[in-house]
């Protein structure tokens, strides 16, 4: 077990080295929506960790289920084997579920964001989850 939970943390690590880095500026506020004076770091550091979800929470599922059929194939039985086979496609299709729900979110958010441009809830939303804010 506890190599699986170094493996979910080595992945963990690599894709936050590779994410984009976020500007924060110490004193900068946000509107969002209707209120004013949001610290910038709030909606940068969620949408960092909405991002890190939708690359980390796919690659964990995908690299789990691998090791858990390698492991299966290892074993030589036919069973596991096929059983672990399942697990993997069940997986996979959980992880590109995850990673297209969050893109279909934040397309749908960012579009009603677009279409009306008026301070409200909907670009608030945008704020938090792409990160681009209106200053204040």
């Amino acid at each position: 077990m506890k190599k699986k939970n170094m493996l979910i943390l080595l992945v963990i690590l690599v894709v936050l080295c590779f994410m984009p880095t976020i500007p924060v500026y110490a004193y900068s506020k946000v509107a969002c929506g209707n209120l004013t004076g949001i610290p910038q770091k709030i909606p940068s550091l969620t949408s960092l960790a909405v991002s890190a979800l939708q690359i980390a929470v796919p690659i964990i599922l995908v690299i789990v289920g691998s090791v858990d059929l390698l492991k299966a194939i290892a074993s030589q039985k036919e069973d596991e084997i096929t059983k672990a086979r399942k697990v993997l496609v069940k997986r996979a299709i959980v992880a590109a579920v995850v990673f297209f729900a969050i893109v279909a979110v934040k397309l749908l958010v960012s579009v009603a964001a677009e279409s009306n441009d008026s301070a409200n809830i909907v670009s608030c939303m945008d704020c938090f989850l792409t990160g681009k804010c209106k200053s204040k």
